[in-house]
């Protein structure tokens, strides 16, 4: 269970001195210290499900979302997250994991997010979709179809046969929210398969 320090300490007022109370929990790893201000009471929790609250507002994406999808083959032990009008890039490692958080433009981040729930717990992860146009966009310019496919295919190693079941009028959508040249080649890759499906 996610805990502020508040909360925490008021769960101990029957100990003389609750805040060295939580240092010897903390250090006997009884309970995660997730940020200056964030305690996790179970050690045993994925870290996936802490993601969204150690920096928000956030969703997991990039590569951690897109092997969550499958998109791609490897396993990331990363938690990846996207979130908007932050400016820099935040990393935060605790003993649940490394957590990292990057922005996307202000304008595309409520589209594409699934809210998954496990037990009692949820939290937010972006769609296959959403996840490999937020990729693309932390990429330098792709210009030409031929580049795109090699980093999508080879690059990325994401299977083809995926790809070909993404939602592409979803896809479409979002690109035009993006406004970057790797989405305008990317909507032009789309093409060339919705023309050999055509």
């Amino acid at each position: 269970m996610l805990m502020t320090y508040e909360m925490l300490r008021s769960s101990l007022t029957k100990y003389k001195a609750p805040d060295i109370k939580i240092k010897r929990m903390s250090d006997k790893n009884e309970i995660v210290k997730i940020t200056k201000n964030l305690y996790e009471t179970d050690k045993n929790t994925p870290g996936y499900l802490v993601a969204n609250a150690i920096y928000s507002p956030s969703y997991l994406s990039f590569d951690y979302a897109m092997a969550y999808h499958g998109l791609i083959p490897e396993t990331v032990y990363v938690y990846t997250s996207a979130t908007f009008k932050k400016r820099k890039k935040k990393e935060y490692h605790n003993s649940l994991g490394t957590f990292t958080y990057c922005d996307v433009p202000a304008q595309v981040y409520p589209f594409g997010i699934e809210i998954i729930s496990e037990g009692n717990r949820s939290y937010t992860i972006a769609t296959p979709e959403k996840a490999l146009c937020d990729k693309l966009y932390s990429l330098k310019p792709i210009r030409t179809k031929k580049a795109m496919k090699e980093l999508l295919f080879n690059d990325l190693r994401i299977d083809i046969g995926l790809f070909k079941r993404l939602n592409f009028n979803d896809l479409n959508t979002l690109c035009d929210l993006y406004k970057t040249t790797n989405m305008r080649v990317l909507k032009k890759v789309i093409g060339d398969f919705n023309e050999n499906n055509s």
